[in-house]
């Protein structure tokens, strides 16, 4: 059984994607739990609903589309951080520092808390009309939270058959095995493969087949390129993406389109202007930046300037401006391995010429011996992420200075939407000169998904892109060809400003309240992540603390619905502790101290054994991660025990309803982070870099210039950039703005996702049974259904059944399991001894010839032993019985088919119809190296023909039937060791790569 619901992302044009994928046993797997740009609770309604149910979380790609939810679904969701979770390592790495700089960014991120919520657990305040619009903002999570969510993910590698662990409150898994494969558009993503049974389900959104300067294209065909591999050939269901399905590839290329926009900047740079490319912060980012690094790099290591394009490069400055833009370098610097092989190459090519002019200068000073352009690159290799040119700005005031400063400039800023990061802070500065350009790297299909207040910026860009009402400028490139930008013509563009502010007053009571009843809801819910309020709980604490410091005077009502708020959730938590033994059951021996006994008659299942609790060993690929308190010296230990003893005296302990120190909230530095001096809990170990680079961006000019590298603190500011965000409750204050803009937009296609070609091409030579069309809008998705169905119908004339293709639509469940029936059989131990297996490719194949006959249950399951021994205890039984009652009549037995040995005279007569049969997969590649080895000459000619020493051809049909054509003898030079002729060798080496069983 195989059922498949899109919760988000079908028929629609926006990129968040989540998918529910559903097998037998009531085993759910969550692909992708993507978010929209106006980061709307309401879509994640249908997620909350599945999570206790869920078994198994998968996650794709490190973009906002893919996994921009997780860290808000393990904070504010129960039981959500304890469902095993498992992607590549690059999607784990870079989908941290995405969190991380979205969480920093905007605080829509945090989410509006629904009025409904709010006004059900205000049961002492109600708003007035006045104050419909509260926009009370739910606790962030917080740096190090987004850390520790993510150092709970599994990491995989591709081509490896995994067998994931189940959640604690889901059903076993059965076997079933997830395979990670390769899918390009950004590092680390994934094509899933899912084998579940007869089940084969291939997971496929958002890849890009095409290779490009740092990704790899996916992993769909062989080394020979000509067809699709095993695992991802012919699966039971295919879930596929329709976007890009109605365009066209670019002509020429990658190498076309890498030049269509260097060509592009440099026309806005000759002009003096400022070119601002938004972008995601830790996907595509990779290949833009290093694709114009690389593009000033050879600008510079040309001794003049050759044209225009490479004298406007030199004049210009090249920066990334992204909060988390210094660890995402990072990242991809320990990462090579996940990119493209000429990534691979290059760095070991720079890294062999470092080293010999290392060797070659060591006694020489770089001043000496390179030029002013370069002398400050000396001292360090240039690898393919070691930038030279590209300076990071990860402050909001080293943005302002880099736009005010004078002179060209291209800007990569995130975020693409430009709803939230520095880009739109970038374009408000740039879009009042009529030389400054904005170029637009992802594909858009219209507006529709902009129409709403604060999600219209990039759609209005778009909507005018394709107006072209004020005009297009036309500008001739080297080679005689011409680039199109459109004019916005002063037209005005409405923007919000959304600030965070602290909560005060009633609107602080309202908060305390909807945090009291959330809490009651969550200790309900049995083993929920006791954790998830306690930063909330924390800062409020501190808010209630400070701000209500001044008013408690004049606002006497105000404290006594604040206690009375209090005495209820202490009354509520007291009522759970005294019921909770019972709900718990034998956990109580782990979860309540003092409780040493557990009563287990009449108990069943779990109830009767006693609990066990596994620690899962975390580890990276360099081994398993330690504690280092386990290997400290006896005297450093008695050291930390001691001081341990002074901390934690008794009665210092925090019991219920006691307030905790200001030294253990954690919050002394304003921050919402959790102090190692304030928990008696061990230290953890998590996996992101405690501190970021940063760059200096103020340094130089379009030259070469040293890179500066500062660690510090992600949390901390500069003196001259402090930004009021406060830590506790907030809300979020919107403010309409409108400027004119006078800028002109371009547009290249860097999304990196497949095409019409690809799509075309590749769905037909993967042949699915099922295909399901997500992810896509609803003219994509009809035009690519329309197509597949014409395709691949077209090839299955010869098979029993067509091709299948599914349309959902959100929330609809397709039931896409396997057409087949099937029936189960058991088989005797005489038949089982006589079985021979043969190993075909790693699987073992047998033949078998029996006489089917109905059995009872209890002769197939029990032995002959067992069976004398339930005899004779069953006749101790009924002689100690006193007759008081006549016997009830006997249950008739459940009967089963079983296959058994044929009798000696169906054997014989069976024996001589029987066929051999011959099990394998033959290549024609594989052949083909096989007879060359064997000294004949094999090539092919023509498709899917293989010639052998020019006389015999082998042909391989679309059903996998092989036929060999040819004469029986060959030239007296060309014979094998046997003599034998070049028709009975190839048949012998045919014959060789399959498993020939007999049939009798």
């Amino acid at each position: 059984m195989f059922n498949f619901i899109p919760l988000l992302g079908s028929h629609s044009s926006s990129d968040a994607s989540q998918s529910l994928l559903e097998f037998e046993g009531g085993i759910k797997v969550l692909i992708d739990v993507g978010w929209g740009n106006g980061f709307e609770v309401v879509e994640l309604e249908r997620l909350k609903r599945h999570v206790p149910s869920l078994s198994i979380i998968l996650l794709t790609h490190a973009t906002p589309s893919h996994l921009a939810a997780y860290a808000h679904c393990c904070k504010h969701f129960p039981q959500f951080t304890q469902i095993p979770t498992y992607a590549t390592t690059p999607v784990i790495s870079l989908g941290r520092t995405l969190l991380q700089d979205i969480y920093a960014s905007t605080p829509l991120a945090s989410t509006i808390i629904p009025q409904d919520s709010l006004l059900g657990a205000s049961y002492s305040y109600q708003p007035s009309a006045a104050e419909n619009s509260l926009n009370i903002l739910l606790q962030p999570p917080s740096y190090d939270e987004i850390g520790q969510y993510f150092a709970r993910i599994h990491p995989l590698k591709y081509s490896q058959p995994h067998q994931p662990l189940p959640s604690p409150f889901s059903p076993p898994l059965n076997g079933l095995t997830v395979t990670a494969y390769s899918a390009g558009h950004t590092l680390g993503g994934t094509i899933w493969h899912l084998q579940h049974g007869m089940e084969s389900v291939v997971y496929a959104v958002d890849w890009n087949q095409v290779r490009e300067n740092v990704f790899s294209g996916a992993a769909w065909l062989g080394g020979s390129g000509a067809e699709v591999i095993e695992q991802l050939r012919k699966p039971t269901a295919m879930v596929c993406s329709a976007k890009g399905a109605e365009r066209s590839p670019l002509a020429g290329g990658r190498k076309k389109r890498d030049d269509l926009l260097i060509d592009m900047i440099s026309t806005a740079l000759g002009k003096g202007g400022v070119v601002l490319i938004p972008t995601d912060t830790s996907a595509r980012v990779l290949e833009l930046a290093y694709l114009l690094e690389h593009a000033w790099r050879q600008a510079w290591r040309k001794e003049a300037p050759d044209g225009n394009r490479d004298s406007a490069l030199r004049a210009s400055k090249l920066y990334l401006a992204s909060k988390n833009a210094g660890a995402t370098m990072t990242y991809a610097r320990s990462m090579l391995e996940w990119m493209d092989e000429s990534v691979v190459r290059e760095f070991e090519s720079e890294s062999s010429n470092f080293n010999s002019q290392q060797q070659q200068q060591h006694k020489r000073t770089n001043s000496k011996q390179l030029p002013d352009g370069n002398r400050s690159q000396a001292g360090k290799p240039s690898g393919p992420f070691d930038f030279q040119y590209l300076k990071m700005l990860e402050r909001r005031s080293q943005v302002e200075r880099a736009v005010l400063a004078k002179g060209p400039s291209v800007i990569l800023a995130s975020d693409t939407s430009l709803q939230w990061g520095f880009s739109k802070d970038i374009l408000r500065r740039i879009a009042g000169e009529p030389s400054n350009l904005v170029v637009l790297t992802n594909q858009s299909n219209g507006t529709n998904d902009y129409k709403e207040a604060g999600s219209s910026i990039i759609g209005t860009l778009w909507q005018w892109y394709h107006e072209r009402q004020d005009g297009i400028a036309v500008e001739t490139i080297p080679g005689g060809q011409t680039i199109e930008q459109v004019y916005t013509g002063g037209r005005e563009l409405s923007l919000q400003i959304s600030d965070r502010i602290p909560l005060e007053g009633k609107e602080l009571l309202m908060y305390q309240q909807y945090l009291a009843t959330q809490r009651r809801l969550q200790n309900t819910v049995p083993a929920s992540n006791g954790n998830a309020l306690e930063t909330a709980a924390d800062a409020l604490d501190e808010t209630s603390s400070t701000s209500s410091s001044s008013s408690e005077e004049s606002d006497p009502e105000r404290q006594g619905k604040a206690l009375n708020t209090s005495a209820v959730v202490a009354h509520f938590n007291r009522n759970k502790l005294g019921q909770a033994r019972e709900d718990v059951g034998v956990n109580a021996l782990l979860r309540r101290p003092g409780v040493y006994d557990y009563y287990v008659r009449g108990k069943k299942g779990r109830e009767q054994m006693y609990p066990f609790l596994s620690k899962r060993r975390r580890g990276d690929d360099f081994g398993e991660l330690i504690n280092p308190d386990d290997y400290l010296r006896a005297e450093e230990r008695d050291d930390i025990d001691g001081q341990g003893l002074r901390d934690n005296e008794p009665g210092k302990e925090t019991k219920l309803g006691q307030k905790r120190k200001w030294q253990e909230s954690g919050l002394q530095n304003g921050t919402d982070r959790r102090g190692s001096s304030g928990s008696n809990k061990r230290r953890q170990i998590t996996l992101d870099p405690r501190r970021r680079p940063t760059t200096d961006a103020s340094n130089g000019d379009g030259g070469a210039k040293d890179e500066t590298i500062n660690y510090e603190d992600p949390s901390s500011g500069s003196e001259d950039e402090a930004e009021d965000s406060p830590t506790g409750p907030s809300k979020v204050k919107t403010e309409t703005i409108t400027i004119q803009i006078h800028l002109r937009i371009g547009f290249v296609d860097f999304s990196g996702i497949h095409d019409q070609r690809s799509l075309s091409m590749l769905i037909p030579l993967i042949q699915p049974k099922k295909l399901i069309l997500v992810a896509g809008t609803l003219s994509e998705t009809r035009y690519l259904a329309d197509d597949c169905r014409q395709k691949l119908n077209a090839q299955s004339k010869e098979a029993v059944t067509e091709t299948l293709v599914y349309t959902p639509t959100d929330g609809e469940l397709i039931n896409a399991s396997v057409d087949t029936n099937a029936w189960t059989v058991k088989l005797s131990e005489a038949l089982v001894r006589r079985f021979h297996w043969q190993d075909v490719k790693g699987m073992g194949v047998v033949t078998l010839v029996g006489q089917l006959a109905a059995t009872t249950v209890g002769d197939v399951l029990q032995t002959e032993a067992a069976r004398k021994k339930q005899k004779l205890a069953k006749q101790e039984t009924v002689s100690s019985l006193v007759e008081e009652a006549p016997p009830s009549p006997a249950k008739p037995a459940e009967l089963v088919p079983v296959l058994d040995v044929l009798p000696a005279n169906m054997a014989a007569a069976t024996r001589s119809v029987a066929q051999p049969l011959h099990v394998g997969d033959l290549r024609l590649a594989d052949l083909r190296k096989i007879l060359q080895s064997a000294g004949h000459t094999a090539e092919f000619r023509g498709e899917g023909t293989l010639l052998i020493d020019g006389l015999v051809a082998v042909r391989k049909s679309g059903t996998g039937k092989i036929e060999v054509e040819g004469g029986g003898l060959s030239f007296p030079d060309l014979r094998t060791r046997a003599s034998e002729g070049s028709f009975f060798a190839v048949k012998r080496m045919i014959y060789e790569g399959l498993a020939v069983i007999a049939g009798g």
